[in-house]
């Protein structure tokens, strides 16, 4: 009996740090993505990458996120002509076979009672980060590439898209399969350089 028990417990943890092994991989590994291949994306795979994004956590539980999956290629050619001129996304947005438009309802998160709880008034941009953080990383474990664009004129495409007047469009997310070359290594800061301890820059 007391060997079962041990042989479950050690085989619980086998799973957990394979799991913890898995989910490093994908954090670390994933890269934005400007070129993509032929590769059209299933509506079962943004389904699935959607899904993630939904369980993200928000101010409240307020969850004030939208996403509008852009499929005709006319409004794709629209929503790419409204970034910014030196955008480098403009290519491989015009080839994707979808784009993910974040949106968000503005004045709920980081609100109660319609009163402002927070200095930071655009706390929908945190919650909207969060998800599609979980959108980017599910993307990538299930094979695919993003690339998040904010530089665009974003009165426009919020337009394009009849968002409600207290929605806004906050980015792009043009997605597909990273063709050779698509992706470019960038360097991150490590613990010494990001991290203080009880106040700034006091090494932690």
């Amino acid at each position: 009996m007391c060997l079962m028990k041990f042989t479950i417990y050690n085989y619980r943890i086998f799973i957990i740090v394979l799991i913890t092994m898995e989910l490093d991989n994908i954090i670390k590994e994933r890269r934005t993505v400007r070129k993509f291949t032929k590769h059209i994306v299933s509506d079962e795979e943004i389904n699935t990458i959607i899904d993630a994004a939904l369980w993200a956590p928000s101010w409240a539980n307020t969850q004030t996120w939208e996403f509008i999956i852009v499929r005709d290629k006319d409004q794709i050619t629209r929503i790419t002509e409204a970034y910014s001129n030196t955008n480098s996304a403009r290519e491989c947005s015009l080839n994707a076979s979808a784009l993910i438009m974040a949106c968000a309802k503005t004045r709920i998160s980081g609100c109660k009672n319609g009163l402002q709880r927070t200095k930071l008034s655009s706390w929908y941009m945190f919650d909207l980060g969060l998800a599609v953080q979980n959108l980017l990383l599910k993307a990538h474990e299930i094979g695919l590439g993003t690339v998040v664009v904010g530089a665009m004129d974003h009165e426009k495409v919020k337009k394009m898209l009849k968002l409600p007047v207290n929605y806004e469009v906050v980015v792009a997310i043009p997605i597909g399969k990273a063709a050779p070359g698509g992706t470019r290594e960038a360097k991150r800061k490590d613990l010494k350089g990001a991290t203080h301890l009880d106040f700034f820059k006091n090494p932690y």
